[in-house]
């Protein structure tokens, strides 16, 4: 038996448990990271290369300014909620569901009226909806 020190081999820390933690979180944050491109997108609307469509029938119109603000048929809404919108649309419209709708919004105007309006026209059974846009200058 020997009692006498061990023979001692290269002694230090095992760090390959801890360099694989490290690669394995490094790899989990390439994963969940989300990319924000939005911001570089330059978006001009509403533009469109298409010529207007020419009707036979007289449209119901729904002018929607910058600010939000809903005009039927010329006439401004006393404020920008879908239920008045939809009562100045059936007012307009007498029931002629077949009655085409143009949506004529600002391109400042927020997203959310032009949604709005769409989703008045719908509730309200007006299927032959349209938006009006300005002709592509080059």
């Amino acid at each position: 038996m020997n009692f006498g020190k061990p023979k001692s081999e290269a002694s230090g820390i095992d760090i390959t448990s801890l360099i694989d933690v490290v690669f394995i979180l490094l790899i989990f944050f390439m994963v969940t990271t989300t990319f924000q491109r939005e911001a570089d997108l330059a978006v001009s609307l509403p533009q469109a290369s298409q010529e207007p469509e020419v009707s036979k029938d007289m449209p119901l119109e729904i002018v929607i300014n910058a600010h939000g603000q809903f005009y039927v048929g010329g006439q401004e809404l006393v404020n920008n909620q879908i239920e008045t919108l939809m009562r100045a649309l059936q007012k307009v419209a007498v029931g002629q569901k077949d009655k085409p709708l143009v949506i004529r919004a600002d391109a400042r105007t927020p997203h959310q009226y032009v949604v709005t309006a769409m989703d008045a026209a719908a509730q309200l059974g007006l299927v032959r909806l349209s938006i009006a846009t300005t002709q592509f200058q080059e």
